[in-house]
């Protein structure tokens, strides 16, 4: 009988395993061609993966839950027919024992993990956990005796900054020429308060979106000491050219123009102005990011956020900025994403004005060092200096706000930063075509 080997396919530049969430077909069902496998995920995007033929399904080597690294056999589906004993299967990787070898079994390959010693890899660890464990260095034998609570003892984010949190130095320089050594002792564990439940609440699960927005963010705050600086800036110039070219843009492109593009290469202009926001920290060093690729903060029908990349912005022009937004932000509202739309920002940008914020104190995305909030645009009275003197007059003002990693982006860097991007917005030519 001719056998099919579906492979857990490739998902990403970066990706090097994905989660089987949910398998859409059992062992026996009848499989069409392009029809839905199984849905799987990663730390990215969800997506699924359609069956190349059609047959049925004979055996299925992973369980729903389990992590499986690109590449891997994850099923077989009979096709029917006959094939002599020389003729190779579809795929030329040997089909595992499923038998000998539970369908859970199977560990995944990985890299071997950086560390000052010499020893060997005992469980898989995940690239996450390795980075951090590279920043805080810790070594392989040190990070192998830190309990897991993740399937068969596997290492999860929140076990290592557990660890970090109640790791303590057990020596202490107090002198130019004398260490002391002390007696270590335990950190203050900070444990979430407690709590309560009263008549009538409901309790409801996060989905795994929110589960994995809710780690980034915390690891985030616990790996960069934030600042946020904020600035005014008069986009009366914008709006009044954005009202007086949208409807001839709307009938030449078929589409909208919004002030995210706008915003967005003024953005790109700025990175160039000042590369030293465009980079991102590996440990102490800077990696100074040759590409301009604006991460856009998009907030999905579910409430949850999901940021596509546009990459090399710019060498985008206004058009095709406008395009590319468009693009990103339908896509990720409807749950079509592919895995690299949201991979490798360089820098991001978030709009609190849409939901008529006046502004807001962002958090990094990481590995990035900073990002832009945009804040909703509010007529106002303003002090307007002409050579004849002062007057009162009514513009579009919105407020700007910039948090940035402490470590690498002083105030002062944050500060010019935010006022090039000012200049360029308030002098922007009202008589420019597009």
């Amino acid at each position: 009988m001719s056998k099919f080997e579906i492979i857990m396919p490739k998902l990403g530049e970066s990706i090097i395993e994905a989660t089987i969430t949910k398998w859409n077909k059992k062992v026996g069902d009848q499989v069409e061609e392009d029809e839905s496998l199984a849905d799987i995920a990663t730390d990215k995007v969800d997506s699924e993966i359609p069956s190349p033929v059609s047959g049925k399904l004979e055996k299925l080597l992973y369980s729903e839950g389990d992590v499986v690294p690109v590449g891997k056999i994850i099923a077989i589906i009979n096709m029917g027919g006959d094939t002599s004993a020389n003729e190779p299967s579809a795929k030329t990787e040997e089909v595992p024992d499923i038998e000998a070898k539970p369908a859970s079994s199977p560990a995944p390959k990985t890299e071997p993990l950086p560390a000052t010693d010499f020893t060997v890899p005992s469980r898989f660890y995940s690239p996450l956990v390795k980075s951090i464990a590279k920043t805080e260095n810790i070594p392989l034998s040190e990070l192998e005796k830190i309990p897991g609570s993740g399937k068969d003892n596997r290492l999860t984010r929140d076990d290592l900054m557990k660890y970090l949190a109640s790791r303590s130095a057990t020596t202490v320089q107090v002198s130019e020429t004398k260490t002391e050594t002390l007696t270590p002792q335990p950190a203050r564990k900070i444990e979430p308060p407690k709590v309560t439940l009263s008549d009538g609440d409901e309790i409801m699960e996060m989905d795994r979106m929110r589960k994995l927005i809710a780690d980034h963010m915390v690891m985030s705050k616990q790996v960069s000491p934030h600042v946020t600086s904020f600035i005014e800036v008069d986009v009366t110039n914008i709006v009044n050219w954005r009202n007086k070219v949208k409807e001839s843009f709307q009938k030449r492109e078929g589409q909208n123009i919004t002030y995210t593009p706008i915003f967005i290469e003024a953005t790109t202009k700025t990175l160039r102005d000042y590369p030293m926001v465009n980079v991102s920290l590996d440990g102490t060093k800077i990696i100074i990011r040759k590409k301009i690729n604006i991460g856009m903060a998009t907030a999905l029908p579910s409430g949850n956020l999901i940021v596509p990349v546009i990459k090399n912005a710019d060498e985008l022009n206004l058009v095709g900025l406008a395009k590319k937004v468009n693009d990103l932000a339908n896509r990720a509202r409807s749950n079509k994403l592919d895995p690299d739309d949201i991979q490798g920002g360089t820098f991001t940008v978030t709009n609190f004005g849409s939901f008529d914020s006046l502004t807001g104190t962002p958090i990094i995305n990481q590995p990035q060092v900073a990002i832009l909030g945009l804040g909703a645009i509010k007529k106002r009275p303003v002090v307007i200096e002409t050579p004849q003197g002062d007057m009162i007059g009514i513009r579009h003002i919105m407020i700007l706000s910039l948090a940035y990693d402490h470590r690498i982006v002083d105030g002062a860097l944050g500060g010019m930063y935010l006022k090039r991007l000012r200049e360029y917005l308030e002098n922007f030519d009202t008589n420019r075509t597009i």
